[in-house]
């Protein structure tokens, strides 16, 4: 073999090395991503909705005592108004009075919250 060859054959074992050492951090990458949209899905569809800590943290701020007295919005326990009127006030809002939390909430966290809403003891 000629001194000349051995330069060559560095650089052939170099090469190969740093191609290992990339395919190998890419692997190792590829496993330490995020869950899979399917299985965070899942994951999201194991935890139980609260509706009064979705309520607490979203609408008692205006719905005084947990939707129990008036506030900046009105006293929302032994409310009259129909299921569907509060699941579209909740979605939709009211302008000037109540923001739309139809892109905060999916369906079921507005269910729940309408639950704890019809919940409330009419004082």
């Amino acid at each position: 073999m000629s001194p000349s060859m051995v330069p060559d054959r560095r650089m052939a074992c170099w090469t190969a090395a740093v191609f290992l050492t990339v395919a190998l951090a890419g692997q190792a990458l590829a496993e330490a991503q995020p869950p899979t949209d399917e299985k965070t899905k899942t994951e999201q569809a194991e935890v139980p909705v609260n509706g009064e800590v979705l309520f607490a943290t979203s609408c008692g701020w205006c719905h005084q005592q947990g939707g129990r007295a008036a506030g900046r919005g009105p006293k929302l326990a032994g409310s009259k108004r129909d299921d569907d009127f509060i699941l579209n006030r909740i979605k939709r809002g009211k302008q000037g009075a109540m923001p739309s939390f139809e892109h905060s909430f999916n369906d079921e966290q507005i269910q729940a919250i309408l639950a704890y809403i019809r919940a409330l003891p009419a004082q």
